[in-house]
């Protein structure tokens, strides 16, 4: 099955303690069905000090539920993905607008 939501896509949350805010997917794990999204979800992680890195308590984020965010279209709101087919290719393209992601 194809992805709706990919690395790199603008997505809103829309559930939990950071609803309403926007951030861009690092990366997406469709077997677990989560994503993680840059600003989104972070938590502190205490590392060790090495030669290469200060260390200390370092914002992370952490996996978000896929249901949990959503596509935002062109005009900054939250939309649902669908796919069509163009010139013999499978495209995505949101539900609102109507124009291919």
């Amino acid at each position: 099955m194809a992805a709706k939501l990919r690395k790199g896509d603008k997505v809103i949350v829309l559930a939990g303690k950071d609803k309403g805010k926007e951030g861009v997917i690092a990366s997406v794990d469709p077997k677990a069905g989560k994503a993680v999204v840059d600003g989104v979800n972070t938590a502190i992680r205490h590392t060790r000090q090495t030669q290469t890195d200060q260390g200390g308590r370092l914002p992370k984020a952490l996996p978000i539920q896929l249901s949990n965010i959503a596509l935002l279209d062109g005009n900054g709101k939250a939309t649902r993905v669908g796919f069509r087919e163009e010139d013999g290719k499978k495209v995505r393209f949101a539900k609102t607008t109507g124009e291919t992601v």
